[in-house]
């Protein structure tokens, strides 16, 4: 286990996720903010496999984990920890019957604490203004916002926050 909060645990990933792993990325509406489309069973089984070997890697910085309800050990999404240049990106998403369950808010307020714990000086989220829940998410977790961008892969707006950590 990574970290946990009240109702979940955040872990590695392993290949027997691939099915809510790959009902997840090959929802449209759960993936048009992150690659503006919904990725294919091979694309998932993929991607899955090349998080996983990650883990293993020296100096990788690019971390996925699985997020669990501690109820029912059900897999409810997934939460990233991406190095991008000096910053320390962040990212998560769920499976689209798991929204409006407060589980957004339940993990970033994890991961502020986890990424206190690991010290890291600052958080960078990137958040499309269409994404409304998100941006909630986001703003209600104190992040601040520093500037909208044109995001290079998708050609769509997105706003960067950052939370000062230290």
């Amino acid at each position: 286990m990574i970290f946990e909060t009240e109702r979940l645990f955040v872990r590695k990933l392993v290949l027997t996720d691939f099915e809510p792993f790959h009902e997840m990325q090959s929802n449209r509406n759960v993936m048009r903010f992150v690659r503006a489309k919904s990725m294919t069973f091979e694309e998932n089984k993929k991607d899955l496999k090349d998080v996983i070997e990650k883990y293993d890697k020296a100096n990788n910085d690019f971390w996925i984990y699985a997020i669990d309800r501690k109820s029912d050990g059900v897999f409810v999404g997934t939460v990233a920890f991406v190095k991008d240049g000096d910053d320390d990106e962040i990212g998560y998403r769920f499976l689209e019957k798991y929204w409006s369950n407060g589980y957004g808010t339940e993990i970033m307020d994890g991961v502020i604490v986890y990424a206190q714990k690991i010290k890291l000086p600052s958080l960078i989220a990137y958040v499309s203004p269409d994404n409304i829940g998100s941006e909630k998410i986001i703003k209600n977790t104190n992040f601040k916002f520093m500037k909208s961008i044109i995001c290079e892969d998708l050609g769509i707006p997105e706003n960067k926050y950052i939370l000062q950590l230290i």
